[in-house]
């Protein structure tokens, strides 16, 4: 069974569909983390997610990608590099032409607030065309939907869509979520997410809070 689990390693996880790739193995810029077996779906270029789909990442703020999340064609991620200063009258870039321009104006780039990091949970499905703005933070189990802009924070199994994303419903009930976070699913070994793959796949919360219960038990017998 262990041996028709695919590779975390893997960058075409389905060989005969280049247009799949597992994210982990093809990323290389370290300011962005990508958890195993999350995809990338792009018929003409999946290999370039670093450069087509992670725009503007001149800064020191991170893309942190969790495990088992779906990303669907032209999905993006703008980074905080993308941000003007606002302070004065002219929202122009000057400082980034070089010369004299830069000379007289670089300190006032260091004034530039920023969100931080852009944090996408785990199992988190990001439609079509969907774009993501710098510094959001997107929970486990979200799902974004086609053309989306998010704009703010998601919580967890939560659908949104629009420009701005806007909640759209709520997965589960609040203590259903709770006991799917606490579950943590993504986090079991592969082996035995391979064991539950069909509750995971069509089960409630309730039974993979079981699971998750039965890991822990055999963890520490």
């Amino acid at each position: 069974m262990t041996s028709a689990i695919p590779a975390p390693d893997q960058l075409h996880p389905m060989p005969e569909f280049p247009r799949v790739v597992f994210l982990k193995p093809l990323v290389t810029d370290p300011r962005i983390e990508v958890g195993a077996y999350t995809y990338y779906d792009d018929p003409d270029a999946a290999t370039e997610f670093e450069t087509k789909n992670v725009l503007y990442a001149y800064g020191p703020e991170k893309l942190v990608i969790g495990r088992y999340c779906a990303i669907a064609t032209g999905a993006r991620f703008i980074m905080a590099g993308a941000n003007h200063l606002m302070t004065g009258v002219s929202t122009f870039p000057f400082t980034i032409f070089g010369g004299v321009w830069a000379e007289r104006t670089a300190d006032l780039l260091q004034g530039i607030e920023t969100r931080g990091d852009t944090v996408i949970g785990n199992d988190v499905w990001i439609g079509y065309n969907a774009l993501v703005m710098p510094g959001v933070r997107i929970g486990d189990g979200a799902i974004i939907a086609s053309g989306a802009v998010v704009t703010g924070d998601v919580e967890p199994y939560t659908i949104v869509g629009g420009n701005p994303a806007k909640p759209i419903k709520r997965r589960y009930s609040e203590a259903d979520t709770a006991l799917l976070l606490d579950a943590a699913w993504w986090d079991w070994p592969v082996e035995f997410v391979t064991e539950h793959v069909r509750t995971i796949m069509s089960g409630t919360p309730a039974d993979i809070a079981a699971a998750a219960r039965d890991l822990r038990e055999k963890r520490t017998a």
